[in-house]
């Protein structure tokens, strides 16, 4: 079992948590004027790295709030988490 580190409530075991897809993906500022695809491309193209990606978290059995992560996609391993009104740490 892993251990995720909520920045609220600490170490964690994984199935606590919910991942929520890619990090700092900005919501788009007119999403009226959107053609159906933008507004497609918005919704389901996402980036798929092999290496350290910044993730969106959820502890959904604990204090149920959302937070970031820089967690390396070919090992599994959390490299860092920060809160959602934090900087993204600088990828080494």
């Amino acid at each position: 079992m892993q251990l995720i580190a909520c920045p609220w409530c600490g170490p964690r075991e994984e199935t606590e948590f919910h991942y929520g897809g890619e990090a700092h993906v900005a919501y788009p500022e007119d999403p009226q004027s959107l053609t159906d695809e933008e507004w497609a491309r918005y919704v389901f193209y996402r980036s798929n790295p092999q290496g350290l990606f910044a993730e969106r978290w959820c502890h959904t059995a604990g204090c149920r709030r959302w937070f970031n992560a820089l967690r390396d996609t070919t090992t599994y391993r959390f490299h860092s988490v920060y809160r959602s009104d934090e900087q993204k740490p600088a990828i080494p």
